[in-house]
């Protein structure tokens, strides 16, 4: 049984930080009923490049049911109240205003439910002096500190590549609402949940603010690729984009296996790199020493040699090499699942791995597509009684093709490709 079995979700998240909060939820075994607006749905579902369906929106809400239904009308605000003391949790990431526009906000809805775990995402919190801001992922990481240290030394603050802003924000408040639901089992009692995304933010640079900023009385120095001398990005034959290994030097030890590993024992005696210190003062020519070596093998040639000779080290892997790595591959990590419009579908799975909790995942919904069968389970409406509500835009169904009762399974050629992979490298 999944762990989350019987955890039931009213999801009106849109783009990411909300929606990777509930996707978490549901694959660890929650209900997921996505309420979206009819014609537009969550605006996450138009965000790409030319493509159609939507990856963005496929990606983060897999896993969910869809409903089709204008708040905004009075009688799709009162089918909404009527669903709420079915559900266990509600969770909303709009800009700020909206919910209380609504008239849905927690006072409204603990009115009708008590029990009800109410989860709201705001860029800066409810409260303080940006509470009226609106925030998205990169507007989170620069005021959360990220951009001010990424980046190399003397040059800009630079953007980083991840969206940790709203996923590391959706992933927090998905522990939050487990930690409420199970505090719930003792007390009977639900609980409002607020995070701020620039809060959030700061978990992730506690190392940071630790060892670089004294505790937070000056400023950390962007730093480049490095965090000490040997510990680096070093350039790897064909010299592409990505073609770059990046290993670490942490301990005497580790400083001893790293020479043995790339046969330079000779570095060991030599006066610039014989301590910690001397290497820290020749830290560009001990770089110049280790690309001699990373340069006459290919990124995984050399995160081979220096895994199997103890060196912590890691290929540059792009994104395609991500969904083909023959390690991720092997381990089921890359599951495919069928949408009824997009196809076969690519996901990263779930991280954590639970013995007892194993979740297939189900590709995203279709706009509307669970709009009858959610409202005739949770409410009763018949054809009869969806008849006028879809008439006057109160609700809307999907249109698109039934979807595969197939769910999720580990890629297909897994196996293959690993084989594949291990024969290439055997070259």
């Amino acid at each position: 049984m999944p762990a989350l079995d019987g955890m039931r979700v009213l999801d009106m998240t849109q783009y990411e930080a909300g929606t990777s909060c509930t996707q978490a939820l549901a694959w660890l075994g929650a209900d997921v009923v996505k309420i979206e607006r009819p014609g537009m749905g969550d605006p996450g579902r138009g965000v790409a490049r030319g493509i159609d369906p939507r990856p963005y929106f496929l990606n983060w809400n897999s896993n969910k049911r869809s409903v089709a239904m204008d708040l905004s009308k009075p009688e799709g605000r009162e089918l909404f109240l009527r669903m709420v003391p079915r559900f266990d949790v509600f969770v909303e990431n709009y800009g700020p205003g909206v919910i209380e526009k609504l008239d849905i906000d927690y006072p409204v809805l603990r009115e009708l439910h008590s029990p009800l775990i109410y989860a709201r995402i705001k860029g800066f919190g409810l409260e303080g002096p940006y509470a009226h801001f609106k925030s998205y992922d990169m507007v989170a990481q620069a005021m959360g500190g990220a951009f001010s240290v990424t980046g190399f030394p003397g040059g800009p603050p630079t953007r980083p590549g991840l969206t940790i802003g709203d996923a590391g924000t959706g992933v927090q408040t998905a522990l939050a609402i487990t930690a409420a639901f199970v505090q719930r089992q003792r007390t009977g009692e639900g609980q409002f949940i607020e995070i701020s995304m620039q809060e959030a933010m700061t978990y992730y640079m506690r190392t940071v603010i630790a060892n670089g900023s004294e505790w937070g009385a000056s400023a950390a120095p962007r730093r480049g690729n490095s965090s000490g001398p040997g510990t680096d990005l070093y350039p790897c034959k064909p010299f592409g984009p990505n073609d770059y290994v990046y290993l670490m030097v942490v301990t005497t030890r580790q400083w001893d296996t790293l020479c043995a590993a790339i046969d330079r024992t000779d570095m060991l005696t030599d006066p610039r790199f014989a301590t910690e210190q001397a290497r820290l003062e020749h830290a560009e020519e001990l770089r110049e020493e280790i690309t001699k070596w990373t340069s006459q093998h290919t990124k995984h040639e050399a995160m081979h040699i220096l895994g199997d000779g103890n060196v912590p080290a890691g290929a540059t892997l792009d994104t395609y090499e991500l969904h083909h790595d023959p390690h991720l591959v092997s381990r089921g990590f890359v599951q495919e699942a069928e949408h009824p419009e997009a196809g076969t579908l690519r996901f990263m799975g779930w991280p954590p791995r639970m013995s007892e909790s194993k979740v297939p995942i189900i590709s995203a919904p279709l706009l509307g597509e669970h709009t009858d069968e959610v409202l005739g389970e949770e409410l009763g409406l018949a054809d009869a009684d969806l008849a006028p509500l879809l008439e006057g835009g109160v609700i809307a169904q999907s249109d698109g093709p039934p979807r595969s009762t197939n769910g999720g399974a580990p890629a297909g050629e897994a196996q293959e490709e690993a084989r594949s992979a291990a024969a290439s490298r055997s070259r």
